[in-house]
């Protein structure tokens, strides 16, 4: 398995409502992400903004966000959530996640 880390900024307005689409996400994009490889993902968030996003999958970060990509319901939800993400430029979040290089693993 390969592990995956990035980061992004959640507009600051925008906290709760974004911690609250997280409690409730789609059932069909958990299943897309599933189907597509994303395995143990989690996502961390700091009262700024910063959120940090882990996950591992069999494949790399360009494979599985291209599988992502590939899935319509992952479409409608870049959409949804689009408006609550800093710095895009026009792009969706996943076009805009900065993956982060691993320096240490203690396994």
């Amino acid at each position: 398995m390969k592990r995956v880390a990035f980061i992004l900024k959640v507009k600051e307005d925008k906290l709760e409502e974004y911690k609250e689409h997280h409690q409730a996400v789609w059932p069909e994009m958990l299943d897309a992400l599933r189907r597509t490889g994303w395995h143990n993902y989690s996502l961390y968030m700091r009262p700024d903004g910063l959120l940090f996003g882990y996950f591992e999958t069999p494949k790399n970060f360009e494979a599985a966000l291209a599988g992502m990509a590939n899935e319509e319901i992952n479409a409608k939800w870049q959409e949804f959530m689009a408006p609550f993400f800093e710095d895009l430029g026009g792009a969706h979040a996943d076009e805009s996640m900065i993956e982060l290089e691993e320096v240490f693993h203690i396994d």
